[in-house]
């Protein structure tokens, strides 16, 4: 009979199955992109550390 109080606590049950989503993606992207800047982070040392060595022939 009240048909406006169904619609809204249906409305309610969508919204908060939606943000449940969202909130359950954006961890997991924030999860890639720290493991990705690691993996950024472990490359520059290398070759940083590479060059340097490269560089260390010159003045032995």
């Amino acid at each position: 009979m009240d048909n406006k109080g169904q619609a809204s606590a249906e409305f309610i049950l969508l919204f908060g199955g939606i943000i449940v989503v969202v909130l359950l993606a954006i961890y997991m992207y924030n999860n890639y992109i720290a493991d990705l800047s690691g993996e950024i982070a472990s490359k520059e040392v290398n070759e940083f550390n590479n060059e340097l060595n490269a560089l260390g022939k010159y003045f032995k």
